[in-house]
């Protein structure tokens, strides 16, 4: 049995028992189940919202300590309350073809999902290292569709602006301009760097951010006119302490702010210090709902990646600022 096989083998076994109730509420750090009762696996992962509908990207894994290697490809679930998550099937699959950038066996990473309106297509952009070569590739891939399910087709991997690119988001501003932010420089600096119109390549525009400060696990929101970013250092699988940046500008200049966590997860005890044990991956506007935002989180397991889990938490915008509070349990409000 190959490795894909036992991905969806192992799916299937972690369904869950009988035909439960849809939840209403989102339980952060517990196990969340698709409207099948499979385990969501969607993980480092974005959403897109795009015409009444919510859709969640995220890194297939499979069983035990290989599940960090692509052998699956991108997993996209759909939802209109963020809530419950229909299974939506693989958005950009792995390539059989051995000399593939995405062949079976490379690493992807943290994709994220972005409309371009001038060509009506759907972009996503991911962390791409090359089979066998471990972190030393440090590229971004490249994907379109049709329709934001997909299926993506791979378009080509590049260092954007000849620069290494790692751990990343997308970021579309109000303007309608995409930039594509990205941990840089062996991870010590954070790159801002402008896309083309149709949102597949560069212009040349790049900002370097948190310069020699370690930032990993970006993820980007605007609120009040100003920028914010939130990021991890860099510390492998292990935790640390989140980071948050704010800037009048995509420019610059940035400030440091310290960490945006509050409160303790009470089952393990984890705190702010280690961020409840978890890592950011994204910052989600609440569409119809001006100023409200959701920060994604991922708990990662390394000895078993198909059971890293998901914290996904309100964030609270005080005095030109934000919070992130821990809760055990919450319901987004969607209308």
């Amino acid at each position: 049995m190959n490795l894909k096989h036992l991905a969806l083998g192992v799916a299937a076994a972690l369904a869950a028992t009988g035909a439960a109730a849809q939840p209403d509420e989102i339980r952060p750090g517990a196990l969340w189940h698709d409207t099948s009762g499979h385990v969501i696996n969607a993980h480092g992962g974005g959403v897109l919202f795009d015409r009444g509908v919510y859709w969640w990207y995220g890194e297939h894994k499979v069983y035990g300590r290989a599940g960090n290697k692509a052998h699956v490809g991108v997993h996209v679930y759909s939802s209109a309350d963020l809530v419950n998550w229909d299974d939506r099937g693989i958005a950009l699959a792995v390539s059989e073809d051995p000399q593939s950038d995405i062949a079976d066996g490379c690493i992807i990473e943290r994709p994220k999902v972005i409309f371009c309106p001038k060509t009506g297509r759907y972009v996503m952009f991911f962390h791409l290292e090359l089979k066998g070569q471990g972190y030393k590739a440090a590229r971004a891939g490249i994907a379109v569709a049709e329709r934001p399910e997909g299926p993506f087709a791979f378009q080509r991997s590049l260092r954007p602006n000849g620069a290494m690119s790692r751990d990343m988001t997308l970021f579309v501003d109000d303007d309608g301009k995409a930039y594509h932010i990205f941990a840089s420089e062996e991870n010590r600096t954070t790159h801002i760097d402008e896309l083309t119109d149709d949102f597949l390549d560069y212009t040349g525009r790049s900002v370097r951010m948190a310069v020699d400060e370690s930032t990993e696990a970006q993820a980007v929101c605007k609120r009040g006119g100003w920028y914010f970013l939130i990021g991890s250092g860099c510390t492998g699988w292990r935790p640390n302490t989140a980071r948050l940046y704010r800037a009048k500008s995509l420019q610059g200049p940035w400030e440091r702010l310290g960490n945006p966590c509050r409160g303790t997860r009470p089952e393990t005890g984890l705190g702010p210090d280690l961020t409840w044990g978890a890592q950011s991956t994204f910052l989600l506007p609440v569409a119809g709902r001006p100023g409200e935002v959701i920060a994604l989180f991922d708990i990662w397991n390394p000895a078993n990646h198909e059971e890293s889990r998901y914290v996904w938490l309100p964030v609270m915008f005080e005095a030109d600022r934000l919070w992130i509070d821990w809760k055990t349990a919450w319901r987004p409000q969607v209308r």
